[in-house]
C-alpha cells in the first residue's frame, strides 16, 4: 500500500532477481495480514515496556525501536528455526549487552568539561540501542537529551527491587 515501494527502482530489482509483489488496496489491513500482526506485536511490546518503566509516552518511538530490535534479535521463526538477525547475517546475535527498558543508568560526563568536585556521571534512563552504531541510546534526566554511548553503569536491580517491595 505504501508508494515506498513502487518504483521503477525496485520494480526492475524485483524482476533481476525473479521476486513478483502485489500491491494492496488502501485502507484494507486485511489484506496484509503478517505485517499488521508483526506492527501490533511490536505497539504491544512497546506499550508494555512503558508501562513497566514508568516512562513517559513520548519516549513512545524509542521503546518501538528497542521492541524491534530485542525481537529481531530473540524471537525465533519456527519454518527457519533461527532468529531474523541469523537469517540476515548468517551469525548469533550477541545479546550480552541486552539491558531493560527504563532501567537506572549512569553515563559519563566525557563530553563536558567536568571539574574536580563536579559528578563525574549523570543520572539517566536507558531507552535503547544506536541504530548505527554499537552504543546505548540514554535519556539524561539532567540536560534533558537523549545521548548515545558506550560509557554508561547500569543498575537494573534498583528497579527489580523496588517491584518486590
Amino acid at each position: 500500500n505504501g508508494t515506498e515501494f513502487v518504483n521503477q527502482t525496485l520494480r526492475d530489482y524485483y524482476e533481476e532477481v525473479g521476486i513478483s509483489y502485489e500491491t494492496s488496496v488502501a485502507h484494507s489491513p486485511q489484506q496484509n495480514g503478517v505485517v499488521e500482526r508483526r506492527n501490533r506485536t511490536l505497539i504491544e511490546a512497546a506499550r508494555t515496556m512503558l508501562i513497566y518503566a514508568q516512562a513517559p509516552l513520548f519516549l513512545w518511538a524509542e521503546a518501538v525501536a528497542t521492541a524491534c530490535f530485542t525481537q529481531n534479535r530473540s524471537i525465533i521463526r519456527l519454518c527457519h528455526g533461527k532468529t531474523p538477525y541469523e537469517l540476515m547475517y548468517g551469525k548469533q546475535p550477541d545479546l550480552s549487552y541486552f539491558h531493560v527498558f527504563g532501567a537506572l543508568c549512569y553515563p559519563t560526563n566525557d563530553g563536558e568539561n567536568v571539574g574536580k568536585l563536579q559528578p563525574k556521571a549523570d543520572i539517566g534512563i536507558f531507552i535503547g540501542y544506536a541504530p548505527t552504531k554499537k552504543a546505548f541510546r540514554i535519556s539524561n534526566r539532567r540536560t534533558r537529551r537523549i545521548v548515545e554511548t558506550i560509557h554508561v553503569d547500569f543498575d537494573e536491580l534498583t528497579a527489580m527491587a523496588s517491584e518486590q517491595s
